[in-house]
C-alpha cells in the first residue's frame, strides 16, 4: 500500500493500493511523513498543514525496527550512529547522527505482507535504529552502506506516539497528539 490518498497517474491506481481504501478521511487530510512502498508501520494523518511541517521540519525522533541480511557488526552500529554517506538526488549526502541498536530478538511484530519475499534462510539481525530526519529511502540506504541491506522496515515510533498493540491497517482518530 502506498503512503498517499490516491493517484492522478491511471496505471497507478490499477496497479497499487491507497489509504482512501482503509478509511474515509475527511477533506484535506495528508500523511505526516511517508513509509515507502516496501515499508510497514505507524503513519499519521492529519488536515493540519503546520502540524505536518512541525513534525516533519523539528527534529522529532522516529524509531524504526530494521531487519537487516547478516549479523551486524558494531563496527556497522557505530558508524550508522554517527553519520554514514548515502546517495540522495544523485549526489552525496552525510546523514545526522542517529542512535542505533541491536536488538536482541526478533521483536513481536505482524507476519509481514507475502509480496516482500523475506528469505529466512540466510543469517539476520534486527535493530532499532532513531532519526531527527527522514530523507528519501534513508534507513535503507544507511544499512546498505555499512553492508547490511534491510529485508524488513517497520516505523515503530513518532516522537511520543507509539505503534504498540494496532493491527495491520488499523486507523485511531485522535483528537490530540503529544509528540
Amino acid at each position: 500500500m502506498l503512503s498517499q490518498l490516491s493517484s492522478n497517474e491511471e496505471r497507478q491506481m490499477r496497479k497499487k493500493r491507497f489509504l482512501s481504501e482503509l478509511y474515509d478521511f475527511p477533506e484535506g487530510t495528508m500523511p505526516v511523513g511517508r513509509l515507502d512502498e516496501k515499508s510497514e508501520g505507524l503513519l499519521l494523518m492529519t488536515t493540519d498543514g503546520k502540524l505536518s511541517d512541525t513534525i516533519n521540519r523539528s527534529g522529532i525522533e522516529k524509531e524504526y525496527y530494521a531487519q537487516l541480511d547478516g549479523e551486524i557488526t558494531i563496527e556497522a552500529l557505530k558508524a550508522m550512529g554517527k553519520g554514514v554517506e548515502i546517495g540522495l538526488w544523485g549526489k552525496r549526502y552525510t546523514t545526522k547522527p542517529c542512535k542505533v541498536i541491536k536488538l536482541l530478538e526478533a521483536p513481536t511484530l505482524p507476519e509481514p505482507d507475502k509480496k516482500l519475499r523475506i528469505g529466512t534462510h540466510r543469517p539476520n539481525s534486527w535493530i532499532s535504529i532513531t532519526l531527527t530526519e527522514g530523507k528519501f529511502r534513508q534507513v535503507r540506504k544507511m544499512t546498505a552502506a555499512v553492508g547490511y541491506p534491510t529485508l524488513r522496515l517497520v516505523r515503530v515510533r513518532i516522537g511520543k506516539m507509539l505503534l504498540d498493540d494496532a493491527t495491520v491497517g488499523q486507523v485511531t482518530p485522535i483528537s490530540h497528539i503529544d509528540l
